[in-house]
């Protein structure tokens, strides 16, 4: 099952925190996957289409539950994706029309609505439910081991800013996109996913996106180390051969027999391990040495030939 099956139907199994949640759920699952038919005044036929077993579990439940309508049900089995999908419609019948009103998907007029109808998402608990339902009809959640990217697909640009409106009413900010007929309200945000899904009652795919986070953190954590490492090793490399070079041009140049006890100290320790880093050279020196004191000797040896090269000094022995 993917991540997305698996939010979907955490969320499916939610219970309603009033008696008007679950008609904002089931508004917002007819809204987002529903199709509205008209044979004549008065007279509808809605259908759902999903893939998803748990749109198909709510909308049935929901409808005959709230609304005491007659639906009708097919599961049809595509050979060429090898998934089942599911066919719920409700037929023209006495109380529809009443029943669409309810959900927000007409006004009283007979006219489509265009955004959420406030009766619908008056209280803060049915603005929940309405987003739950948006997210288990329309929803995507990527898999949290890759990238975090969350959702919703719906039809309508007012739609899609109203429900964005809605997500933003939480304190989440929601993007809305154009995605050819279609558009996509959509969240980027690791920390705002979250929210999101705990707001909307998502408690273990919250915890499961947490333990994703926590798993990239080290790793991240562990590239960003090995990647200092690296580069510490890469510098230190740099800088020893910067060293054999000078001690190189000191001996062609004849100074090498004149040099300082501690300096020509170091310069036998760097020719006898030109691998090491100035740390690691301290400690191989009798008695060890502090990196500032090898540097220290570094730079004398630097200032020697610096001042050997602008006395035109070009002995070569």
């Amino acid at each position: 099952m993917s991540f997305t099956a698996e939010v979907r139907d955490e969320l499916a199994r939610c219970a309603p925190a009033c008696e008007y949640c679950n008609i904002a759920t089931l508004a917002a699952l007819t809204r987002v996957c529903g199709t509205l038919s008209v044979a004549g005044r008065g007279r509808y036929r809605l259908q759902v289409a999903t893939e998803t077993g748990a749109v198909a579990r709510t909308m049935i439940g929901l409808t005959h539950q709230i609304l005491k309508l007659k639906t009708e049900f097919t599961v049809r089995k595509s050979v060429l994706h090898r998934v089942r999908n599911y066919l719920i419609a409700l037929p023209d019948q006495p109380d529809l029309e009443k029943a669409l009103v309810l959900l927000g998907i007409l006004d009283r007029s007979g006219a489509l609505v265009r955004d959420i109808p406030r009766h619908v998402v008056a209280r803060k608990c049915c603005r929940l439910a309405y987003i739950r339902g948006a997210l288990i009809a329309g929803g995507f959640v990527a898999d949290p081991r890759g990238d975090f990217h969350l959702e919703i697909s719906v039809q309508g640009e007012e739609f899609a800013r109203a429900l964005a409106d809605l997500i933003g009413q939480l304190g989440i900010p929601a993007r809305v996109n154009r995605r050819r007929a279609s558009y996509a309200v959509y969240i980027k945000s690791a920390e705002d996913i979250v929210r999101l899904l705990r707001e909307v009652g998502a408690q273990r795919s919250v915890a499961e996106i947490e333990e994703a986070r926590a798993v990239k953190s080290v790793k991240n954590e562990v590239n960003r180390r090995v990647n200092a490492e690296l580069a510490n090793q890469g510098r230190s490399a740099s800088a020893a051969q910067h060293q054999l070079e000078l001690i190189e041009e000191l001996g062609l140049r004849g100074l090498r027999r004149g040099l300082p006890d501690a300096l020509e100290a170091f310069c036998r320790l760097r020719e006898t391990y030109p691998d090491l880093s100035l740390r690691d050279l301290g400690e191989m020196a009798d008695p060890p040495l502090s990196k500032s004191a090898l540097y220290h000797r570094v730079l004398r040896l630097e200032k020697m030939l610096e001042a050997a090269r602008s006395d035109g000094n070009e002995a070569i022995q």
